[in-house]
């Protein structure tokens, strides 16, 4: 087994107050190297709120599925197309598999369009029964680090690892480019810089990533916009729009006005 792991990357999307940010942590480790084809990372939420009112967890959703542990709730989770929020009470946490963007289509072979704004029991849609899953969080959340948890979990994932799909390796290659390129605003960009067709654009998507390809777009300017109105960067949200490559300004500030992570 794995003793140390990899920590990933800055996470983007977890929508922060001070009351949030002191009652809980939050992790992300890297994959062993054998499951990163088909995991971007493994993510850990803590929390002790013991004698004290619950609090609200918010996150941005990135266009990737979740299979998410927790005692007695663990579930998978499709694509959430707005905000996904959470009331935290008492003391618990989670351990989560962020799959890569159209990675989680070859343990299903089924569109995962079908996934989106959902969740599952694991046996619903998984060849696994009950009692494996809770036998699985019982070893989980009975280790004493979290580095053991996602031992047994990388084991559960490697005794039903399908074969790599080339489709997943082109569907990362667009999302990259969408996050990289800031000049990326409309699906006829991708088109033009990926040499895919917009209708075989939309399928590949509908079938491996379970949302479109312009959700992705607006989702990590989004994304973008927060981080630079959140690190102080701009206050402008007219300038931001130019700066992200957008040449309607008005469309941008009122699609930044009505997201979800302004509710």
């Amino acid at each position: 087994m794995n003793m140390e792991r990899q920590k990933a990357s800055k996470p983007r999307g977890i929508l922060k107050s001070n009351e949030t940010r002191d009652k809980m942590s939050h992790s992300r480790i890297l994959a062993s190297p054998d499951l990163r084809f088909f995991v971007e990372h493994f993510w850990t939420i803590k929390w002790d709120l013991t004698d004290q009112d619950p609090i609200k967890g918010e996150v941005l959703p990135h266009p990737s599925v979740h299979f998410v542990f927790e005692r007695n709730n663990t579930r998978i989770a499709g694509v959430a197309t707005g905000k996904f929020t959470r009331i935290l009470q008492g003391k618990g946490g989670v351990l989560g598999i962020k799959f890569r963007p159209g990675a989680f289509y070859p343990f299903v072979k089924v569109p995962v369009s079908e996934f989106t704004g959902k969740t599952f029991c694991p046996w619903e849609i998984l060849d696994v029964d009950r009692e494996t899953i809770e036998n699985l969080e019982e070893l989980i959340f009975s280790q004493t680090n979290d580095e053991r948890g996602i031992d047994y979990a990388e084991a559960f994932l490697r005794e039903r690892l399908p074969e790599p799909d080339e489709n997943v390796e082109t569907v990362n290659r667009i999302v990259k480019l969408v996050l990289d390129d800031q000049t990326i605003t409309k699906v006829d960009d991708i088109v033009e810089r990926s040499n895919i067709g917009k209708r075989a654009l939309q399928r590949l998507f509908t079938q491996y990533v379970g949302v479109s390809p312009k959700w992705v777009i607006k989702r990590y300017r989004l994304l973008e916009a927060l981080e630079q109105l959140s690190s102080g960067e701009t206050s402008d949200l007219t300038r931001l729009a130019l700066d992200l490559g957008y040449f309607d300004q008005a469309h941008f500030v009122h699609d930044f006005r009505a997201s979800p992570a302004r509710k």
